[in-house]
């Protein structure tokens, strides 16, 4: 694919779904600039001292957490071209693009960030599952959106059943033969 023409991708994915990791690898294939809400939130729990599942409950009290980053997010997505925008709702913010959703199951991705982040899996289970539950309801009270709704999407990949290079492949294919793009 050249990037002469315009291109806005979103990645959205739940934790550990691989969705940083790919949106990483298709940034450097096709040189676009990677906007991770993720890394955001990250950072931002960080800065204020906290894990992200206490960071998640602060966001639940201040809705001024979450309106910052997806407002950021849809910014960026409705202004500018040849970006990869990464994150749980970028698909939503986004008014146009090509849309990625990744998926697997929780107890595959909660090995996955014990393998990224460390910790027990049951403390880290339980942390994702609380951070998600958490996450679900502030997306439904702020935007109105179920998380759990996949028809915003042109394509929902699951990273069980294939590795990162893969997935990065398959989405290449994707973009690569839409007339979208």
């Amino acid at each position: 694919m050249s990037v002469e023409s315009e291109v806005l991708l979103t990645i959205s994915g739940l934790p550990g779904s691989g969705t940083t990791t790919v949106s990483r690898l298709l940034s450097e294939k096709y040189d676009l600039e990677m906007v991770s809400a993720g890394e955001v939130f990250r950072s931002l729990a960080k800065e204020y001292g906290m894990s992200l599942a206490e960071f998640g409950e602060l966001a639940e009290s201040d809705d001024s957490i979450d309106l910052k980053i997806d407002e950021r997010q849809k910014e960026i997505a409705n202004a500018r071209d040849n970006i990869i925008l990464e994150g749980r709702l970028a698909g939503h913010m986004a008014e146009k693009g090509f849309k990625v959703w990744i998926k697997a199951a929780v107890d595959v991705r909660v090995k996955r960030i014990v393998g990224r982040e460390g910790s027990s899996f049951e403390d880290k289970l339980n942390e994702t599952i609380e951070r998600e539950a958490s996450e679900a309801l502030r997306y439904r009270t702020i935007y109105g959106i179920d998380i759990n709704d996949l028809s915003v999407y042109d394509l929902v990949i699951d990273s069980e059943k294939w590795d990162q290079f893969q997935i990065a492949n398959i989405i290449s294919c994707a973009i690569e033969n839409s007339s979208d793009m």
